[in-house]
């Protein structure tokens, strides 16, 4: 009788996959929220999860459970939107799977395998947070968190992470190269593939770290670039979007989605920590470097872009966002697809045009309580004379 829920089941997976996404009525006039979310454990196919013979499985248990579907990198390719998500399994070990859609809202199926990495680090034991670059070099790039234990230490909690790298034209056969190498940074993550080269190089956007956790003397963003990415070392790293005091990003920030190319300057949307007396939080920013120079940041909007709400606060971790992809459509439609408190994962779209409003008229941070009100009295006093104006 229990094999009577293998089909109750099913039914609920065809549901969920066929089931229409809709806006909801949150407003900011940068970006709509949908309603549900894009990816969650419950869109894990069966599978995956079940052995699906009732001789070797008599209750229909679930042998190879999932609990969290989350950070996904993103790209558009033939008019589909491809994911590839990071999902942990009730093991706590983290693996990757593509899921693809036609709309890039809702409808989001994984491919019947997930990815197989080619196991070329025997120390590495999680990998996670991959973000997805089409290079002009013709490969599409993944560049993620390779994880292994700190072996200098009895405490069984403590990690060391590094930049793994893979390749592919597919998405479905990925060659792994070699990790990437910071000669100035101890650990690494949050790592960026730039979309083109730079005098002739590789490009990374890295977050310099001290050690797993604290970013230390990491300063925020840093860049660099190497000659070979199949053997890919940064000899120096440069501070591009900086952590600042009392700011979104005091604690830490991070990259997220790979630069977006305006003609106004790449937009990045990368990550911002802060401590709070509940733990940590993380919430999602924009800023924009220079077309010419990939180092200079021309524009950073005040605050954060994104941040958790309502349902979105709660998870394993909660009160966190978290965004490592963002697609541009061709009809320049932006999805910006993020996670929420480590647990599922969420779309927010706008379109180019907005985004670019968002990111070079949004007035920058000031940094001091006694300067943000004085700019948020500028903008009362000119609304009041428009309005007075308006209706004399």
């Amino acid at each position: 009788m229990a094999w009577d829920e293998y089909e109750r089941q099913l039914s609920n997976y065809n549901a969920l996959i066929h089931r229409k996404n809709e806006k909801t009525s949150f407003y900011n006039g940068v970006y709509d929220r949908w309603k549900y979310p894009v990816l969650t454990r419950q869109h894990i196919p069966l599978f995956w999860k079940y052995d699906l013979n009732p001789e070797t499985n008599p209750h229909f248990m679930e042998r190879l459970g999932v609990n969290a579907v989350f950070n996904s990198g993103a790209i558009y390719l033939d008019g589909k939107y491809y994911l590839v998500a990071r999902i942990e399994g009730n093991d706590r070990k983290s693996f990757f799977g593509v899921a693809v859609s036609d709309s890039g809202v809702d409808g989001f199926r994984f491919l019947d395998y997930p990815v197989q990495l080619p196991d070329t680090c025997p120390e590495e034991t999680n990998v996670y947070d991959m973000r997805l670059t089409k290079h002009e070099d013709g490969y599409i790039y993944g560049v993620f968190c390779s994880e292994s234990k700190d072996t200098t230490t009895n405490d069984l909690s403590a990690a060391v992470a590094a930049a793994g790298i893979v390749r592919t034209k597919d998405m479905v056969n990925w060659e792994r190269l070699p990790n990437l190498r910071t000669l100035r940074s101890p650990q690494q993550r949050n790592v960026v593939l730039y979309p083109e080269f730079v005098d002739g190089k590789y490009a990374f956007y890295t977050r310099p770290m001290d050690d797993f956790i604290e970013t230390g003397s990491g300063g925020g963003v840093g860049f660099g670039t190497c000659e070979d990415i199949t053997n890919a070392v940064i000899d120096e790293e440069i501070i591009t979007s900086k952590r600042v005091y009392h700011t979104i990003t005091e604690a830490k920030n991070g990259a997220g989605a790979t630069p977006i190319k305006t003609h106004r300057g790449y937009i990045h949307i990368a990550h911002g920590v802060r401590n709070t007396a509940a733990g940590l939080r993380y919430v999602i920013y924009a800023f924009a470097t220079a077309l010419d120079d990939p180092t200079r940041v021309i524009a950073e909007p005040s605050g954060f872009l994104i941040a958790p709400l309502g349902r979105e606060r709660v998870g394993d971790v909660s009160n966190v966002v978290f965004t490592n992809g963002a697609i541009v459509n061709e009809k320049d439609e932006v999805f910006i697809y993020y996670a929420s408190s480590d647990t599922r994962l969420h779309v927010a779209t706008t379109t180019l045009d907005r985004l670019i409003d968002y990111v070079f008229n949004t007035p920058e941070d000031p940094h001091r309580s006694v300067l943000c009100v004085q700019q948020r009295c500028d903008l009362i006093r000119k609304n009041l004379e428009y309005m007075s104006g308006s209706r004399a």
